[in-house]
This record gives structure tokens, sequence and C-alpha cells, in this order.
């Protein structure tokens, strides 16, 4: 078992935060500092010198380079339910004295198999079931929150997408600090009270993991098109009611099957009046392959794009958002034909 010396904890991918709030941890998202970092591109690069493939993602390479910068205690390991790499990740970390804490997603939502690994974390830290439950009912007021500024995305169109998806993808770990988060979110709320509304041409949504590019929501706006649908950073947020952690992370979308992930998206797709999707992929990801079973489910147009390193948007890139926008205008401009 961890030692009270233990505070921050480093993790590959959303778990349950609870626990570790509960535990007086820190928890680290290291997708959000890697993305966040001001020498995100160099994190790559030095993994990359140490010997990790061009052919590997760069979320892992950013993810390896940043662990080994941070002051963190241990790294919960993630390794079923999202990236099929982090085993060897979290070998390489390993090798470098990290202390690793697995932790896994039954892939078919096995209730039993998902609670033994919920309780599995609370023992490993020194938690109880009421210690934790109590946690999620405090961060359930912020996540209620976070539900209203997606709203105020998709309703009353005085939030932009960035901003929807800044405050949506920080509920992975409330920015390491609960308290602070929740003073952010209401200091927004409170912001955005003022704001008229800007009804965008186009209606988008964001499908798959956030992106690796640095002004892919700008870009949009300046197209008069708006994400108002932010697919996987909506589930960061837990925007489902539940009374216990086992029904949240069961209810939680990302680390199961696509067709559970289909369901969700077909319900906001209709309830947000959306007009096309962006799927985003990720180089060398194995989700790539999702990408034709969206466009088969999916009777939208849908404009796939993918990235690789950190890096602003590419020429060739900008040209297909830009006809992709182009077509929805135009499918719009002929629906309202007399």
């Amino acid at each position: 078992m961890i030692g009270a010396e233990v505070s921050r904890i480093g993790f590959t991918t959303t778990i349950p935060i609870e626990v570790l709030f509960a535990a007086g941890k820190t928890p680290v998202d290291l997708n959000n500092v890697f993305i966040t970092h001001p020498e995100k591109k160099a994190l790559v690069e030095e993994a990359e010198l140490e010997g990790f493939p061009r052919n590997i993602c760069g979320w892992v390479k950013g993810i390896y380079a940043v662990a080994l910068r941070l002051d963190l205690d241990e790294v919960i390991a993630v390794t079923q339910g999202d990236c099929s790499n982090t085993q060897a990740l979290m070998e390489t970390l390993q090798l470098k004295g990290m202390r690793i804490f697995p932790f896994s997603y039954p892939y078919d939502r096995d209730e039993e198999l998902l609670h033994l690994q919920i309780r599995k974390m609370m023992a490993h830290y020194g938690v109880t079931e009421a210690e934790a439950t109590s946690l999620k009912t405090r961060l359930d007021v912020i996540r209620r929150s976070l539900a209203l500024i997606d709203e105020l995305t998709w309703q009353a169109d005085t939030v932009s997408g960035f901003e929807n998806h800044y405050f949506l993808v920080s509920a992975s770990d409330m920015n390491g600090d609960f308290e602070a988060f929740q003073e952010e979110v209401e200091g927004f709320l409170k912001e955005v009270k003022g704001r008229k509304g800007t009804d965008p041409k186009i209606r988008l949504g964001y499908v798959g993991v956030p992106p690796i590019y640095d002004n892919l929501y700008p870009f949009l706006e300046g197209l008069n098109a708006r994400v108002v649908f932010n697919e996987t950073q909506r589930q960061f947020s837990m925007p489902y009611q539940t009374t216990t952690l086992l029904q949240q992370y069961l209810k939680y979308t990302y680390p199961y099957d696509v067709f559970s992930r289909l369901r969700d998206i077909h319900e906001e797709v209709e309830r947000r009046r959306i007009d096309g999707l962006i799927h985003y992929v990720q180089s060398f990801c194995f989700r790539q392959i999702e990408d034709l079973i969206l466009r088969y489910e999916i009777d939208l147009p849908i404009l796939t794009l993918e990235g690789d390193k950190p890096a602003p948007l590419d020429a060739r890139t900008k040209v297909r958002i830009e006809s992709f926008i182009e077509l929805l205008k135009e499918k719009k401009r002929g629906n309202s034909s007399p």
C-alpha cells in the first residue's frame, strides 16, 4: 500500500479521480499536461531520442516525456479501455524507476470486474467506499456546472467550441484542485451571462479523442462553424446523473465498445441539430479503424482528420476543412430552398 508520502499521481486516461482526491492526492492527467506544455513538440522529440519509434502515437511519446519531467509519485496506467500501447509505455517508465499502478475497464462492461478494479484502487490508496462516494457527491456539484456550460454551447450559443472543449476536458483531473477548478468554472459562468448568443451557420459535432492540433477550434469559428458537441470531452465530465462510482464509470462511454459511443453520438446529433461531424483520429492509433464503423452507422457528412505531432493545422488540412464547411453550407442552402 502506498504511504502518506504520495502526493501527485499521474494517469494515462480518465480514472476514478474521486479515490485520489479522497486519499488527499493530486490527480494529474498526463494528456492535459502534455498538450498544454509550452515545449510539447520537444517532449515528443525527447521520447524519440530515447528510442521510441517514429510510427508510435505522438500522445504516447508526449505522455512518456512529460511523466519523467514531473515530480510524480506514481502513474496509474489504464491498460484496458484506452491505448493499446499503454503496457509498453508503462514498462518504459518502470525502467526509469517510476512506480506503476494498473487499472482496467472491462470491454464488456462487466459490473463485477469494474467494481473489483475500483475497490482495488481504493484499497491501494487507503480509501473507503463511503469516502470515495462522499467525494463523488462533492464533484457532482462541479459536474452540474460543466453540464450548464455544455448546454450554453448548443442551446444559447454563448460558449465557443474551444471553451466547451477546455472546461470539459479539464474535468478529467479537475486541474488537480477541484476547489480552484470550481471557482474557475463558476467565474466563467458569470462571465457568459452577459454575452449575446451568436448562431453559427454550421453546427458541428467533434468525435474521437481530443485533437493534437493547436488551432482547430478558432479556425472553425473563423469559417462561421462551431463545435456544439465535443463527444469524448463531454464524457470526461461524467454527464450522467448517478448515485455510485460504479454506476458512473459504467455509463462513461469512452473506454468501452464503439457501439455504446454511437448511441450517445446519435442522441446528441439529433438533440443539438448537428449538420456534420469531424472525426479526429490519431496517427498510428487502433481507433482509426473505428472510422469505417462511424461512417457506416451515422447518416451525416463526416470529415476525418488525422494528426500526428503537436502543431498548428497545415495548409492541406485547412483546405479540406474549408471544403467540408462549404459543402455543409451548400447542403443547408439546398434544404432551405422552396
